[in-house]
């Protein structure tokens, strides 16, 4: 079922709500110009074993609202604080994909009465300034590729290329990232200039100064890379953010996406379903 709920300013996101009778209650948090239909496959087996989730499309992502700010990860975190408060859900297992990590690792941080467990898929513990050694160097490599004008086939096409292993659904939902425009070309949801101010705030506030605040158990769940030498650095990188924990937990995907939500949705969500 969606649900369209109203979070101030006259900005309404859409919450995907799947049923379960079970406690606790999900809430599920996409990435950086993504959607919440990304969940489905992982909402879906939550759901067989009798937990109910909501999956939330961002402001400007998905079907919610696009204003003409906000794109920071306070104001974002407020969302999901004030969805919460409308659905009268708290208590929650929260889980957060890539920049969605950090936008709940600040959610957890500023209303842990929300948050009885926190998951952070291959997200939530970048320092972009580290990795970059300059914010113009980070604004090329990561500003997104021109794809407005494709056809949705087309893109359909690349991505079964890409992501051999990924299911019809996940394809889909990979697609509904943009719009169909009057003439059948796709259009992004999330335009690049409100994409990149998601990038600089990643750069200006990332999320480990939260990490002290965070008493609630945390599950990182890093994607692995193939090549040895960045598997190790992704390793060191998750290691040092789980010593700043009070209670963390490591479960490595090896051989991963970035999207594991799409790649590994039973996997992830028996995972979920363990740390709830």
């Amino acid at each position: 079922m969606d649900l369209r709920v109203a979070v101030g300013d006259g900005v309404h996101l859409r919450v995907r709500r799947h049923e379960g009778a079970r406690e606790p209650s999900f809430l599920l948090v996409h990435g950086l110009a993504s959607n919440a239909l990304l969940w489905d496959e992982v909402a879906a087996e939550l759901s067989r074993a009798g937990y109910a989730s909501y999956a939330v499309d961002l402001r400007g992502h998905g079907e919610s609202d696009l204003p003409e700010g906000g794109f920071d990860s306070g104001t974002v975190a407020a969302d999901l604080a004030a969805v919460a408060m409308a659905l009268d859900l708290d208590d929650l297992v929260v889980v957060g994909q890539s920049w969605g990590g950090n936008v709940v690792v600040r959610l957890a941080a500023e209303h842990p009465a929300l948050v009885r467990a926190l998951a952070l898929v291959d997200g939530g513990w970048s320092d972009l300034s580290e990795e970059f050694a300059s914010w113009e160097e980070c604004e090329a490599a990561l500003r997104p590729p021109e794809v407005d004008g494709l056809r949705a086939e087309e893109m359909r096409l690349y991505l079964r290329g890409a992501h051999p292993d990924w299911s019809p659904v996940a394809i889909e939902a990979t697609i509904a990232n943009l719009r169909a425009a009057p003439d059948g070309t796709l259009v992004r949801r999330l335009p690049i200039p409100e994409h990149m101010k998601i990038v600089r705030d990643m750069w200006d506030d990332p999320p480990l100064r939260f990490y002290p605040a965070l008493a609630m158990p945390v599950l990182l769940v890093p994607a692995m890379p193939r090549q040895p030498g960045r598997a190790a650095r992704t390793r060191a990188r998750v290691e040092a953010a789980a010593r700043l924990l009070v209670r963390a937990m490591i479960r490595e995907y090896r051989d991963g996406d970035h999207d594991l939500h799409a790649q590994q949705p039973q996997r992830l969500a028996a995972d979920l379903l363990e740390l709830a």
